[in-house]
């Protein structure tokens, strides 16, 4: 098949493009290739390419800065889809887009499935809200719900400063009390390849890591792999730091649709392991 994949630079896309390519004819735009906020330019150059799939790994991810920056974080996150899901159905295409955990309040205390309903407490949450509903806008459509990203060529993610820290004994700041599961970029890409291929009912799938963990945990096992200490760890509340953007507290989310789909996600500390272990040997 031709897979165009949006965002091809980022960290997901990059993962991306390199996993569909083992079997497919992907065709990778940059920001350098396409302004994706030139709606018209893109559903026409869509048009043009008539791919069988729309893989969207572009976003406007900067949480703090969409406070202020609420105009490009809605197009991009939410109108941009929109354009996408139309050019889809334009090209009888099956469009990916990929969103997030920041959909849901985090009040919860057990992990979030896809039935749950969102209710957004950031206007980076709210972008990504609306940019699911654009995409269901498209007659074949997957939404995957990713979270704390770690993996690929872009060593930015909080895992890595938390492993950075480790490694040099210096203080590293962990909540306490907020609650994840990350989402290691290789297993994400084999998921949403395992989704492309086998084609399971439209709709929003959860793609993380299985299990969940406060940031306080996953450091733990970071310092455990890496045969270090655990005292480089400083121990934070989330009521301790003042950020513009509200964080989820409690952002597990919930992979039983993906696996009744017949795809098993590895538990997040297997994937700590496989990526500390890449990243000594890189």
């Amino acid at each position: 098949m031709t897979v165009l994949v949006l965002g091809a630079a980022g960290q997901l896309g990059q993962a991306m493009v390199a996993r569909l390519a083992t079997r497919h004819a992907v065709t990778a735009w940059t920001r350098d290739d396409i302004d994706l906020r030139r709606h018209e330019e893109l559903a026409e150059r869509i048009r043009e390419l008539a791919p069988a799939v729309i893989v969207n790994c572009s976003g406007y991810n900067n949480v703090d800065q969409a406070e202020q920056d609420q105009e490009t974080a809605l197009d991009v996150n939410g109108f941009v889809v929109r354009t996408l899901a139309q050019a889809a159905d334009a090209v009888d295409a099956l469009l990916v887009h990929y969103s997030s955990d920041f959909v849901f309040s985090g009040t919860a205390t057990v992990p979030y499935t896809e039935h749950d309903r969102p209710e957004p407490q950031s206007v980076y949450g709210q972008s990504k809200l609306i940019g699911e509903w654009m995409a269901a806008g498209a007659a074949q459509h997957y939404v995957i719900r990713v979270e704390s990203l770690f993996g690929g060529p872009h060593r930015r993610s909080s895992i890595d400063r938390i492993a950075e820290a480790v490694r040099s004994a210096e203080a590293a700041p962990v909540f306490v009390d907020r609650v994840v599961s990350p989402s290691f970029v290789p297993d994400v890409a084999d998921a949403s390849m395992h989704l492309i291929s086998t084609r399971p009912a439209s709709g929003i799938y959860h793609c993380v890591n299985s299990g969940y963990a406060t940031w306080f945990e996953v450091g733990r096992e970071i310092a455990k792999q890496l045969g270090k200490t655990e005292a480089a760890l400083k121990p934070v509340h989330v009521s301790d730091v003042v950020l513009p953007a509200s964080r989820p507290r409690f952002a597990a989310l919930d992979n039983s649709k993906l696996i009744a789909a017949g795809f098993v996600m590895p538990i997040w500390q297997d994937a700590i392991e496989r990526y500390l272990s890449m990243s000594l040997v890189l």
